[in-house]
Formats: C-alpha cells, structure tokens, sequence
C-alpha cells in the first residue's frame, strides 16, 4: 500500500507532570509521562493503533496530538504546521480536520443536550457552512440511528447507541483524522463488535486516518495496520500490526500479549 505523507506527525514528544511534594525542603519532583516519541498519521494507511498497559502514556499522546495539551520538548505538525505556533484560524481548522471519540458516551454527551444539537455542536463552534440540519439527519442515519433521534436526550439510548452518536458528532465537520481514545471500552462485548465494524467501515468510506488508542488487542488487530507499543512513556516497539502481534520482540511487547486471555481450544 503507497502511503501520502503525514497529515499528522509528532516528534520527540517529552512530557511531565509535577507531583505532590513531599517535603518543603526537598526538591519538586516529576514524572515522566512520553519520553522521546514519534509518531505519524497518514490518510490510507490503514490505521495506527497505540496500545500499552494504565500509566504508559497513552492519554497523554493523545492530549498532545489533539493540541489541548503542549509538550516540554518536541513538536506536533498538522501538514507540517507546528501546532504550538499556529495561529487561532489555524487551529480551527486543524480542529475540524482532527476529531476524537472519547470513552465513555455517557461522560462525553451533555445530558441536557437534544441529540440533534449535540450532533450540530462542532458545526456551529467550528463555524462550519452548510444545512447543519440536513448534516445531521445525514450523519445520524451513517451511523445507524433513526430521524426519530434527534429529538430525544443520551439517557435515552443505550450504550451502544450513544457511541454511535459520539461519532457522528465527531464525524459532523468532516474531519481528515479520528481519534479513538478507548471508544470500546465501556461497551459489552456484543455492542464492542458492532461499533468496531462501524468505525472501520466509515474510516474506509471516508478515507478517515484513524488513530486508535486501546486496551483491546482484537480491536487493534482488527482496524489497525501499524500498531505502536508504549511502556512507561517510551516506544519500545513499532510496525506492521500482524508482524507485532504474531513475532513481538521486545519483552515488554510479549508480556503484553501473554497476558491477553484465551479461550482453551
């Protein structure tokens, strides 16, 4: 598969955080969430998935690739702009390219919100011209819900159906890349497969660079041709998905794996 050149890139990526001190008298300490990190994302390369276990860093990439965060040292370019230099227009426009589903549906939907403006919110934030209306309806029957949805508040479905309405939110400005940080994890294991499918097929459709960050080894498996392996803040390893999973190479990657639970043949 030929690839085009990044939409997104990120380069030597450092971040910390400053912990509680201890002591008044003793020094501020740190801890070091990325470490030297490069990433890019490309339309049509099949995706990229970052996996690792709690505390690797994942969240904090991905803060940093949505630009609502800023690294100590390094850079994040949207069509080779640095984003810590952009300019307000720019960043609106790298925020209607660049969307993200979130975790958790019920978290991530305002509850006092009809569907059909969460649904329009980033077409009137992002000063998007068009029929919001019709987009909507549009967007809603991509993903599987009903007219009838537009009306109604995110307690009234289930979790399943509020996934699929954050990611017609997220789809509504008709981003370049999408986001997934853990978009399956507060879903059982049926509705899992389900929104699974559906993100893989509208990121084929749309020519979406889907960017997946997850716990789920299958799901990575399943949308992802590159996958990247995070362990305390640093990439310990990279490449083709099925090579990673079928041949790791760094421990770190096999414990990862020996891990994941079997079904007994």
């Amino acid at each position: 598969m030929e690839l085009t050149a990044p939409l997104l890139r990120a380069t030597g990526l450092d971040r910390r955080y400053r912990l509680p001190r201890t002591s008044l008298r003793g020094p501020r300490r740190y801890r070091e969430a990325l470490r030297g990190v490069d990433l890019d994302v490309s339309p049509g390369d099949g995706g990229i998935g970052i996996v690792g276990e709690s505390g690797s860093g994942k969240s904090t990439l991905v803060r940093l690739l949505l630009a609502v965060d800023r690294p100590d040292a390094g850079t994040v370019s949207y069509r080779d702009r640095d984003l810590a230099a952009a300019s307000a227009g720019e960043l609106r426009a790298f925020r209607r390219d660049v969307q993200v589903v979130l975790q958790d549906p019920f978290a991530s939907l305002d509850p006092r919100m009809r569907v059909g403006d969460i649904v329009a919110e980033p077409l009137v934030c992002l000063d998007v011209p068009g029929d919001h209306r019709a987009r909507v309806h549009e967007l809603l029957a991509a993903v599987g819900l009903e007219r009838a949805a537009v009306d109604r508040y995110p307690h009234q479905f289930s979790g399943g159906q509020r996934q699929r309405i954050a990611i017609a939110r997220a789809l509504a400005p008709d981003p370049r890349v999408l986001v997934g940080d853990e978009p399956l994890s507060a879903l059982d294991v049926a509705v899992r497969v389900q929104v699974m499918d559906l993100l893989g097929g509208l990121a084929a459709d749309l020519g979406l660079a889907l960017v997946l960050v997850s716990h789920d080894i299958g799901a990575v498996a399943r949308l992802c041709r590159r996958v990247v392996v995070l362990h305390e803040g640093r990439v310990v390893e990279r490449g083709e998905t099925e090579q990673v999973l079928s041949a790791p190479q760094d421990p770190y990657t096999q414990r990862l794996l020996a891990a994941v639970p079997r079904l007994p043949a």
